[in-house]
């Protein structure tokens, strides 16, 4: 701003406090973090991962954060550098002076250990929670925690964004009839009925015993499916045998077709065959963690919007409560 021979510089100084959205992402989550810049309306942030040859890497910041808010996407899926990255990221933009930290993380790893379930075991995601809340994150953001109960291991804000978002206009398009929904075992319940609620359909349960981690000694079907279209609905796909086994079960109780709906696909160990050999007529799957491989019978549906909108309520302090299932309306 000009007034007589002098020069005001108020006004660009200004713009330079103004604190603005930056996004930046990790190694693992390079694809999905483009996407949700894009649906943004943003670039992805500038950063480098530097390596080192003893395997070490030093995450490095190559544009001014002071005063933004941050947000650093990165699953946490193995290896476990995954999770490391994400802590050093937080940590360099804490010492970088950033405004507000958000670690987005769209599979929240070790999830599957919330609880002490035997003697001498870690609770590992209690710890993940620690770990994030010292190295510096003032929000996290992620998508169906395996229980929706780690969020309060947490001292700070966690959005738990649902799938359900996602399959859901899916499934509509399915134009199928006479659907009836499952929950491949007991801990998948809540998450299956809340769907088959809004559906306003019948939901059966597959409960399942085992032997050991990732290995099913039998399994029982609890209610009926006999001409019924059934969708599986689960958090994590991981070797694909408890959907593999539901899926031959169920079509053997009478199931016209059986399809599934995974939010995180692990999918690990003989998975890929596994699927591709099952009763399931698909598998949808989010793009939350990249796939390690190929199959037919998988489907990959993008998450970037949902992310996207929840970015940006979160900066404009509105509310995100209409992403969730219980806010849509048929």
């Amino acid at each position: 701003m000009t007034k007589g021979s002098f020069t005001y510089l108020c006004s660009p100084f200004e713009k330079i406090m103004q604190p603005s959205v930056k996004i930046f992402s990790g190694t693992n989550s390079h694809y999905l973090a483009e996407s949700i810049a894009t649906c943004f309306g943003k670039t992805l942030g500038k950063i480098s991962i530097q390596k080192f040859s003893d395997g070490e890497f030093q995450p490095v910041f190559q544009e001014s954060i002071r005063g933004d808010y941050v947000f650093l996407v990165q699953s946490t899926n193995a290896p476990s550098d995954n999770l490391m990255e994400l802590l050093m990221m937080i940590d360099a933009a804490r010492r970088a002076s950033a405004g507000y930290i958000t670690a987005v993380i769209p599979y929240f790893g070790l999830a599957r250990q919330d609880r002490k379930d035997k003697p001498r075991v870690s609770i590992a995601s209690k710890l993940v929670a620690n770990l994030l809340t010292t190295a510096g994150a003032d929000r996290v953001m992620t998508m169906d925690l395996h229980a929706p109960q780690i969020q309060g291991f947490f001292d700070i804000p966690v959005d738990h964004l649902d799938s359900s978002a996602i399959f859901i206009p899916y499934i509509e398009n399915l134009k199928m009839e006479n659907l009836i929904f499952a929950a491949p075992d007991v801990g998948s319940t809540n998450r299956v009925r809340e769907v088959a609620k809004y559906f306003e359909m019948d939901m059966v349960i597959c409960d399942k015993q085992r032997k050991r981690a990732n290995e099913i000694a039998a399994m029982t079907v609890i209610g009926d499916v006999s001409g019924r279209h059934v969708v599986l609905i689960d958090d994590i796909c991981d070797t694909a045998g408890t959907l593999s086994k539901s899926a031959s079960i169920l079509k053997e109780r009478g199931a016209l077709s059986v399809r599934a709906f995974c939010t995180h696909p692990v999918l690990s160990g003989k998975a890929y065959e596994n699927i591709q050999n099952s009763e399931l007529e698909e598998l949808v799957v989010c793009d939350t963690i990249p796939l390690k491989g190929s199959c037919d019978k998988i489907k990959v549906v993008p998450t970037a919007d949902l992310f996207a909108i929840a970015i940006r309520n979160t900066f404009e302090n509105k509310s995100i409560s209409s992403l969730f299932i219980h806010s849509q309306k048929k």
